[in-house]
């Protein structure tokens, strides 16, 4: 079977269970480290004509990631898009099913196992109303129905812009800083946030680095991410 990824978690997915089957992944497509395929572009802006060339059995997607002209243009071309929802941590496990066992035919990896059985262990840390920003300049958040907002919750933190009626809305800085939070998550992608670069934004919140790939990846990484974020927050929270 040939397979062709425009996310990079769900490469790293797929390369993990079933090496070899990947001829294509986005230039965005970091892991596994070594992977070696042929790159198509950006998950925004794939080459659709460099896909149709690789002649996949399978192109996967996914409805936020990617965008639905390139989607169509692909199905137009006659290739199998097989799209992908993942809104919280659960409808991530049924979308990594779907993706590999139903739709590369392989068996049902360990660590996919593993990652279900590493949440399912998971105990809250205790209570945090935080705020979560993505990106800078313009600021944007976490807002509803996102799955790195519900692993969050289930670690304990609360994010105040749970209740806004778009998914990653943007705020005046201004007004993160007003509203109230007790603790700012800074993840290091999309945008890099680093010690140097967000911290100072929020001056008198403690500010929690985490890593992006195991807050906004559903694949591998998830079997180690309550590990990873958990450790991440407690050094945070130690500062409250």
């Amino acid at each position: 079977m040939r397979v062709v990824s425009l996310v990079p978690s769900l490469t790293e997915a797929v390369a993990v269970s079933a090496p070899g089957l990947l001829v294509g992944a986005t230039d965005w497509c970091s892991h596994p480290a070594d992977l070696d395929v042929v790159r198509i572009g950006g998950t925004k802006n794939p080459d659709v004509a460099a896909v149709v060339r690789l002649r996949p059995d399978l192109v996967i997607a996914n409805e936020e990631e990617n965008r639905e002209p390139d989607l169509a243009a692909l199905r137009a071309a006659g290739l199998e898009v097989l799209v992908t929802e993942v809104r919280d941590l659960e409808q991530a496990f049924r979308e990594l099913q779907r993706v590999l066992v139903a739709g590369c035919g392989v068996a049902r990896p360990r660590w996919l196992d593993e990652a279900e059985a590493a949440w399912a262990a998971v105990a809250s840390l205790g209570e945090w109303r935080a705020v979560v920003p993505i990106w800078r300049r313009p600021w944007m958040v976490l807002g509803r129905d996102t799955f790195a907002g519900d692993l969050l919750a289930r670690l304990g933190v609360r994010n105040v812009y749970a209740g806004h009626a778009e998914r990653y809305p943007r705020i005046p800085l201004e007004e993160l800083r007003n509203r109230g939070a007790q603790l700012v998550v800074l993840p290091d992608e999309p945008y890099r946030f680093a010690a140097d670069d967000g911290p100072e934004a929020f001056p008198g919140l403690p500010a929690a680095l985490v890593s992006g790939r195991h807050l906004t990846w559903y694949g591998p990484s998830l079997a180690e991410a309550p590990a990873v974020l958990s450790a991440a927050l407690r050094r945070a929270t130690q500062q409250m």
